[in-house]
């Protein structure tokens, strides 16, 4: 797997913000699965926490090495900590997430979490977001085609997301675009385009969140980064 060494020093440096009886969003893709792994070795060896999954395969990952979810999961009404990737990190901690079509969820928990740490490899450092990753839109399935002029009127090369040869359908039962709008210098308002179209639930333009990053390089060292942005400058119409 590439970057392997990088995402497991990532995710070994990150657990470390985990303390006794948090609530602790697990994210997802292949970053967060060494995560719940390293998680679940200190849950094993004493460690009492709770944890939301953001997603199904996640939840089930979590269950099968014996973290506990919360009593009402999927429901949940705080989040201590949230640990998760992303596909492209740039120099102010803004994000595009994703790539494994769990961003609505993955927003949720995120919007909900009192400290939101990100671990990556040093492949996903970019100046500017959409330098190498579209952004996935989760959209409602009816009358997709027309969204998706709407969104191409915006500037961006757009697909539906596929899995073989059918749509990607999100565990909200929803469709993903991948809009390529290349890169972008002002992000902001990407997202604030996008989020007013009906239809649009939610972007992968995950901005104004990241408290800490956490950048694992292949020789098994990480660094940390922090930001502690002021609250994002973009509304929901």
């Amino acid at each position: 797997m590439a970057f392997d060494a990088s995402k497991k020093a990532a995710a070994e440096a990150a657990v470390k913000f985990v303390e006794p009886d948090m609530v602790v969003g697990l994210g997802t893709g292949s970053t967060s699965l060494h995560m719940v792994r390293l998680l679940s070795e200190r849950v094993a060896q004493g460690l009492r926490v709770e944890a939301v999954a953001t997603s199904e395969a996640i939840a089930a990952e979590a269950r099968r090495l014996g973290i506990v979810l919360v009593a009402d999961y999927p429901n949940f009404q705080r989040v201590d900590v949230t640990l998760d990737g992303a596909d492209e990190v740039d120099e102010e901690g803004r994000l595009i997430k994703g790539g494994g079509g769990a961003l609505l969820r993955e927003k949720l928990v995120a919007t909900a979490s009192t400290r939101l740490v990100i671990m990556i490899d040093e492949s996903k450092r970019v100046k500017c977001l959409g330098q190498n990753w579209p952004i996935p839109v989760e959209i409602v399935p009816f009358g997709w085609a027309r969204l998706q002029k709407r969104i191409e009127e915006l500037g961006a090369k757009v697909q539906l997301r596929l899995h073989e040869g059918r749509p990607f359908v999100t565990d909200q039962n929803n469709y993903i675009f991948d809009c390529n709008f290349g890169p972008m210098a002002d992000p902001e308002k990407v997202h604030a385009q996008l989020i007013q179209l009906t239809g649009v639930v939610e972007t992968g333009l995950f901005l104004g969140l990241t408290n800490t990053l956490v950048i694992g390089a292949e020789d098994g060292t990480a660094r940390v980064q922090h930001f502690y942005p002021a609250p994002p400058n973009y509304v929901r119409a």
